[in-house]
């Protein structure tokens, strides 16, 4: 029985701007899978197998990383202990990589092996440990672009800012950005030319000496122009949410369009902006989302989003870009 059905209260309709919306007439959102603890990360394999993560908040257990296979509509566990990974995205080899966090997990780049195991690819910088990366894109040309925040875990802070990072096909980290105070989600634009950040700057890490005071918050959408060596250019802010709250993960379509899992509470969902930042269509989700991005093959018009403990989907009116299955420009 789908699970949907036994959710009623979750099929919301989606909202949408006349003439330039994804979104069709009547759409609604389709719950999957409701046993999670946290959900983040989905990812979707060049065979249509989704993957998402279910991250332990209390630390009580390692997270673990869970597949959702479309033509059986099974979610099982793939991975038993995946080092609280957080944001997942396949590379141009088809690996699965994890950005895997704080809060006893991996705080590193990782590679999911076949058997299930964590591969460590980068846990350092300049010789320091990463903060908690956080959410990953991958780039046509194999570099790989991944955010590195704080937000929960009690392990000392060795780096010096929050940054995004890239790593290369050859195993070097550069530190790609430090223009943005506290980085999430991360996007590429369909031509794989712009990088989309998100800044989710809550104003601390919770590992701040006492008496420090809390920085002031900051959400926005940003863009960076990527140079031919995978270096960014200046950034540019697409939206400024005020300090209320802002967008976790993301993803686009193929008309460039850039859908972000929204957390204000009063106006949670998947937000759709055009390339310039405009909003063109809101999904509305009961749980606060974290993450989102489409399926390939059949289902490369469905947008699946990971919210709250669960997994859910919608059908929408384009095909969603995946930069690890498309050319280098």
């Amino acid at each position: 029985m789908r699970l949907a059905l036994l959710a009623a209260g979750l099929l919301l309709l989606a909202h949408s701007a006349a003439g330039q919306s994804p979104v069709p007439p009547g759409a609604t959102l389709e719950l999957l899978w409701n046993e999670g603890e946290f959900t983040e990360g989905v990812a979707v394999a060049s065979d249509g197998t989704v993957y998402f993560s279910d991250i332990a908040i209390a630390g009580k257990n390692p997270g673990r990383i869970m597949k959702f296979v479309p033509a059986t509509r099974q979610t099982t566990v793939y991975v038993s202990d995946s080092g609280q990974s957080n944001g997942l995205f396949f590379n141009t080899q088809g690996k699965l990589l994890a950005a895997c966090g704080a809060n006893h997990g991996h705080r590193a780049l990782c590679e999911v092996r076949p058997d299930g195991s964590m591969q460590v690819l980068a846990g350092t910088y300049q010789g320091k440990r990463f903060n908690a990366p956080n959410d990953l894109v991958v780039h046509p040309r194999g570099w790989v672009y991944f955010s590195d925040p704080r937000y929960v875990g009690s392990e000392p802070l060795e780096l010096d800012h929050q940054s995004v990072y890239r790593y290369d096909p050859s195993g070097q980290v550069h530190r790609a950005t430090t223009d943005i105070t506290k980085p999430n989600g991360l996007m590429l634009s369909p031509d794989a030319r712009t990088l989309y950040v998100a800044e989710t700057d809550n104003g601390a890490t919770g590992v701040e000496p006492p008496g420090t005071p809390p920085r002031a918050p900051r959400y926005t959408l940003n863009a960076f122009a990527i140079q031919a060596d995978g270096s960014l250019g200046p950034k540019r802010v697409l939206a400024d949410f005020g300090t209320d709250g802002g967008i976790d993960g993301m993803t686009t379509d193929l008309q460039g369009n850039i859908y972000a899992a929204f957390r204000q509470p009063a106006r949670k969902g998947i937000l759709v902006f055009n390339r310039e930042g405009k909003e063109i269509a809101h999904i509305p989700t009961e749980p606060l989302p974290t993450n989102c991005t489409f399926g390939v093959g059949p289902e490369a018009h469905v947008l699946y989003i990971t919210a709250g403990s669960g997994l859910y989907r919608i059908g929408l009116k384009t095909r969603g870009y995946h930069p690890e299955l498309s050319s280098a420009p």
